[in-house]
């Protein structure tokens, strides 16, 4: 069994989310990076898929070059081999990107190494366009499902498993096929000390592809205004319980 896992490097958001000037980028001086966390369970299942049933597991990622770091991350957890697509730091879209998938894809393909299934998270944590898997197996004519929580394959045929409006939904197709993953599917593992040593010396393999645009173009960025909360302090010490007995009066606490 040969999986590719397509991730991305995102930002590691935990507070307020700040706009750059021009209006066309979050801005990330103070943030971190990390794997998308759709994708951090589709490393999981991967590998999951190969303990079982025997194979290898690739990752992938299209970013610039200190995406290596999340496709260590990967090798770390027990993927063997990893592939980036590197680029000048630029945004690709998700026509362009489901180009280069496919052109890897078929790459293994040429060299007797085709892949049987190919796993993507559902969207990414940035961008949310959830249109690159169904993209890429539109392209190479393979079966897609999407927003999966649930992978059994057996025989060379797979049972993937989504849930909508409270229902769940049973899909049954063959390999090769494309999967995209919800967060949920699996608990991600830590990696070991071996791992991420292992990761470390890896070697990973590296393609520049041309930067293309879409036809979609950006106008600006703008975070939604949220709902803003006040507190108001009701006093010090003896002298707030008073004001502390009415407020809970009127909201109907006390008998």
């Amino acid at each position: 069994m040969e999986v590719l896992v397509c991730v991305k490097r995102v930002p590691m958001v935990g507070g307020k989310i700040v706009v750059t000037g021009d209006g066309q980028d979050v801005d990330t001086r103070m943030s971190g990076f990390a794997m998308s966390p759709h994708e951090e369970c589709a490393v999981e299942e991967a590998i999951q898929i190969t303990e079982r049933l025997g194979g290898n597991v690739s990752v992938l990622t299209l970013g610039p070059p200190d995406a290596a770091e999340q496709l260590r991350d990967a090798l770390a957890l027990g993927a063997g081999r990893a592939v980036l697509l590197e680029t000048d730091g630029r945004e690709w879209g998700p026509i362009a990107t489901a180009e280069e998938i496919v052109a890897e894809a078929r790459r293994r393909a040429e060299a007797d190494q085709a892949y049987d299934l190919l796993l993507l998270g559902n969207e990414a944590a940035d961008t949310g366009d959830y249109q690159v898997g169904v993209r890429v197996a539109h392209a190479l004519g393979w079966p897609c499902v999407t927003g999966i929580k649930g992978i059994e394959i057996d025989d060379g045929g797979v049972r993937a498993r989504r849930e909508y409006r409270g229902n769940e939904e049973l899909f049954e197709f063959g390999l090769p096929a494309v999967i995209t993953v919800k967060e949920g599917i699996n608990l991600p593992r830590y990696p070991s000390l071996p791992g991420r040593l292992r990761a470390k010396r890896a070697v990973i393999e590296e393609h520049r592809p041309q930067w293309r645009p879409d036809g979609l173009r950006k106008v600006a960025l703008r975070v939604p205004e949220t709902e803003r909360k006040q507190a108001t302090v009701l006093g010090t010490g003896a002298d707030a319980v008073p004001a502390l007995v009415a407020l809970l009066d009127e909201l109907g606490v006390l008998p």
